[in-house]
């Protein structure tokens, strides 16, 4: 088994490191406390190429593979949360389902400004009364006249309510199965269709500069050719968009883990009590190197489901087990970084602060981590 990145891998890790060094440590405190999305560092990291990175340059991507794209958003969560979720979000959730499964037309339409950052793309999936159970969803599509006739709403959704916000994907039931089941089936819906608003969400715990919206359709109309691939293929383009998902939260999970552990190591070799630096003391010691173990794991588990993918092989399993392990392994990590800084670990002024904030997401967005059990169970064998 070879574990070496490729030399344009590595130096991806290293552009994308020092860009979040530079141009998001300095902000992404300010930008948490003010709950502000940030154009200006968004427009940056297009510029860098984080946006359609596996895309084919055909649509404007980079032509680079899934573990490329994992190992960038990584480096980003290794310094901000926010940041890293509107790439990851923007990337498996809003261009991912239209690259996969768009017409041509579709694809030529919207990838090459979503790819260079012109625009952003929501991905409308989750509702009120219907999160882990999404064959739940309420939002209905009627074919009239040629055009669908869309009425719902939709809750926690990133990148929607941009003022460059293109457009969202929106899962909707447009029928009733012959099993007695709801027919579900995406729908483009673009920013400005009468009928179609989004609404911008406030107080969040966590990801503050992130943007989150609120979805109303009210008798929107699109036209009917705004069916994203075929009619009742919904919920298997969100399986599949879920599984690709989930190796991004998994990155974040890693890149939040690693981050929190740099700044924990920085403090304890800095912090002095009892005439020595505290990272001399055992019972810190042995809490710094529980961390490394769990974020090299962590680090082989989604490596190796991306190198799945990028392979053309099943790996469902293996990115619900990567989502699941990575992002507890965060947990477990901003708890011991916390810890390790005392009171100033509660306080905004340290960033360890912000990442054991925006650690908890990693646990509930794409699939809760008692959902990932049951996909792993399922496939294991025990359910």
């Amino acid at each position: 088994m070879d574990f070496t990145l490729s030399p344009e891998q590595e130096i991806l890790r290293e552009s994308v490191r020092n860009f979040a060094e530079k141009e998001i440590r300095p902000v992404a405190r300010d930008l948490d406390r003010r709950e502000e999305f940030s154009y200006e560092t968004m427009q940056k990291m297009a510029q860098l190429g984080l946006f359609g990175i596996y895309v084919s340059e055909k649509y404007g991507g980079q032509g680079m593979d899934y573990l490329s794209y994992i190992i960038a958003t990584e480096e980003i969560a290794r310094v901000d949360g926010s940041h890293a979720a509107t790439v990851a979000a923007e990337n498996s959730l809003g261009i991912g389902p239209i690259y996969y499964f768009g017409s041509e037309e579709q694809k030529q339409k919207y990838l090459p400004r979503l790819c260079r950052g012109e625009n952003l793309w929501g991905f409308g999936l989750t509702e009120a009364n219907a999160g882990s159970d999404a064959m739940g969803s309420k939002t209905t599509a009627v074919l009239d006249h040629g055009q669908w006739v869309i009425n719902g709403s939709k809750i926690f959704i990133t990148n929607a309510s941009t003022d460059i916000t293109a457009g969202v994907t929106v899962m909707c039931r447009t029928g009733t199965r012959n099993d007695g089941k709801p027919e579900l089936s995406c729908i483009l819906v673009e920013s400005g269709t009468p009928g179609y608003t989004a609404k911008e969400m406030h107080g969040k715990m966590m990801w503050r500069a992130s943007n989150t919206s609120e979805l109303y359709f009210e008798d929107c109309r699109v036209p009917e050719e705004n069916l994203l691939g075929p009619r009742g293929e919904g919920f298997h383009q969100m399986m599949k968009t879920l599984d690709g998902g989930r190796l991004s939260i998994a990155a974040m999970g890693l890149g939040g883990a690693q981050g929190a552990f740099d700044l924990a190591l920085k403090y304890c070799r800095q912090r002095e009590q009892f005439g020595m630096p505290i990272s001399k003391f055992q019972v810190n010691a042995f809490k710094l190197a529980d961390m490394a173990t769990e974020i090299d794991a962590a680090r082989l588990v989604l490596y190796r489901a991306c190198w799945l993918r990028d392979n053309d092989m099943p790996f469902s399993k293996e990115a619900a087990m990567a989502k699941l392990y990575c992002s507890e392994v965060m947990y477990r990590c901003v708890n011991h970084a916390v810890q390790l800084h005392g009171g100033y670990g509660l306080m905004q002024e340290y960033d360890v602060e912000r990442f054991y904030r925006d650690q908890k997401l990693l646990e509930i967005g794409e699939g809760t981590s008692e959902i990932q059990r049951i996909v792993i169970a399922r496939h294991i064998g025990a359910l």
